[in-house]
């Protein structure tokens, strides 16, 4: 089911998702660029605590965020040429120490992801105010 929601309304959904997730998480988020990915994952940042604007990691593929308890980990695997190269961005290490970890373009890490609690999709809409949200 997708649904329908105002910016407002992703980034409070992800705000309330952030305070609720337990520790070591793993979230995946897919969907075409601009679909909301990012700010859906900024909301669940600051549910999580994190106080620094969160933002996308497309050039580093990963950033590292101080939450309310550990460490936020944001991946963007979009630059990723193959699975293989996932293998370089250290899985076991974010997740012994990570809060969170919440993966944009999951697809992109193969076999590499980690076993994910929730997987989104977003999607644009005929209504540029408003995105999809979906629980995959």
């Amino acid at each position: 089911m997708i649904r329908e929601l105002t910016r407002a309304e992703l980034e409070s959904e992800g705000v309330a998702l952030g305070r609720s997730l337990p520790p070591g998480a793993v979230l995946a988020f897919e969907g075409e660029l601009g679909a909301g990915k990012t700010t859906f994952i900024q909301a669940i940042a600051r549910g999580l605590g994190v106080a620094a604007p969160a933002t996308s990691p497309t050039y580093a593929l990963v950033h590292r965020y101080q939450g309310r308890r550990g460490p936020v980990f944001h991946l963007d695997c979009y630059r990723l040429r193959s699975p293989e190269e996932a293998a370089d961005l250290d899985w076991e290490g974010l997740a012994a120490e990570g809060d969170a970890i919440l993966v944009e373009w999951p697809r992109q890490a193969g076999e590499w992801l980690p076993p994910t609690d929730r997987w989104f999709r977003l999607h644009h809409l005929p209504d540029p105010a408003r995105r999809g949200l979906e629980m995959v």
